[in-house]
């Protein structure tokens, strides 16, 4: 009789697990249809990236530019988590020559486009443990507080949601690979000061002051760097709760607007504009990092981060270039503005998003 009854607790647990990996609680981020896997998606995202030459070397620009940057940050990531090792040494590689006379295609300009380049070297040296990439990434984050406002953050600050990644993810990643908690100080405050100046009631934020539009891939920047902070700011930070709100606030209203195909709009309140990806796939990234943290109730952000993914992976070529990308957008003075924007294939703000999309569903 004993042995009777074990038997049936142990195959009642064993339904418990399966039920709880298949069906009541689902992680929604496994069984894909064919082609479609983080994995295999990543890995062809990650090798389109490598293989790619810098756009200095085309005379495009002078020198390295930020969406240069957060593609490679999304690439070595992918490459990590899938455990490949030939491409986290040809990404290595690619960037190593910033260590040599290479480092005069850095803008040395006071910029934040031009300090979250420090973003790469500070991953560089998380995973390999080479101090010159600690050296050279730090850099970027110290210097972006040489200067600072009457509040404490850096001067740097323009109060465009852009750079609420810019700014976060570079002193993130500094906190990240040296430990200290200043960097996750300034980064924490300086969220603060973004969210008290340009997040609406509605959760979604204006792209500036000046600039009262809810542009799609501004928000995505927005959403990625608080993502990128709540992954790493303690629990019992004093601001965490300030910050969670705002992030949670925002993730309540994306659910609203997102569409049937999974994707969001060039400007997220316009049921009239087009689909795009860039912005996409950073909602893609921040949902599904919340998902996996309990940041999000799985049952009801599960679904939509499965289906935003989904959908993105259908703006992807065959040879691993996003479709449907926003060009590169300063603040806009009107609808007109943000709706005639070109929409490109292979542009690496695209790129880069849907490598972090990638990144946060193998994690």
């Amino acid at each position: 009789m004993k042995n009777s009854i074990k038997l049936r607790a142990i195959l009642l647990l064993g339904f418990v697990l399966i039920a709880g990996s298949f069906g009541y609680g689902q992680s929604y981020f496994d069984n894909w249809p064919t082609g479609t896997s983080p994995k295999e998606v990543g890995k062809r995202l990650g090798d389109n990236f490598v293989k790619r030459g810098f756009e200095y070397e085309t005379g495009k620009r002078p020198f390295v530019i930020y969406t240069e940057v957060c593609a490679g940050y999304g690439a070595l990531n992918v490459a990590k988590e899938i455990g490949d090792k030939d491409l986290t040494s040809g990404l290595v590689k690619k960037f190593e020559r910033f260590l040599t006379p290479g480092a005069k295609f850095i803008n040395p300009a006071e910029h934040v486009d031009y300090h979250v380049i420090g973003i790469v070297p500070l991953e560089i040296f998380i995973q390999t443990k080479d101090k010159r990439y600690l050296d050279f990434g730090r850099g970027f984050a110290d210097r972006q507080w040489e200067k600072t406002t009457s509040d404490g953050i850096t001067a740097e600050a323009r109060y465009w949601i852009d750079d609420m990644y810019m700014i976060t993810a570079v002193q993130v990643q500094a906190y990240r690979a040296t430990g200290d908690k200043k960097y996750l100080e300034r980064a924490a405050r300086t969220e603060v000061a973004y969210l008290d100046k340009l997040q609406q009631p509605n959760g979604l934020f204006f792209h500036a002051p000046d600039s009262q539009f809810y542009w799609g891939r501004g928000n995505g920047w927005e959403a990625a760097g608080m993502s990128e902070l709540l992954s790493s700011l303690p629990k019992n930070h004093p601001l965490r709760p300030r910050i969670m709100k705002g992030y949670l606030t925002m993730m309540a209203s994306l659910l609203k607007y997102q569409g049937d195909d999974g994707l969001w709009k060039q400007l997220l309140d316009k049921s009239e504009s087009w689909a795009e990806t860039s912005g996409t796939g950073m909602f893609t990234f921040a949902m599904v990092t919340g998902v996996k943290k309990g940041w999000l109730a799985k049952k009801t952000y599960g679904p939509a981060a499965r289906k935003a993914w989904l959908g993105l992976v259908k703006h992807i070529d065959a040879d691993a270039n996003v479709m449907d990308v926003c060009e590169g957008t300063n603040k806009g003075p009107s609808v007109e503005y943000y709706m005639e924007r070109k929409r490109l294939t292979g542009d690496l703000h695209g790129q880069a998003a849907a490598l972090w999309s990638a990144m946060a569903l193998l994690r």
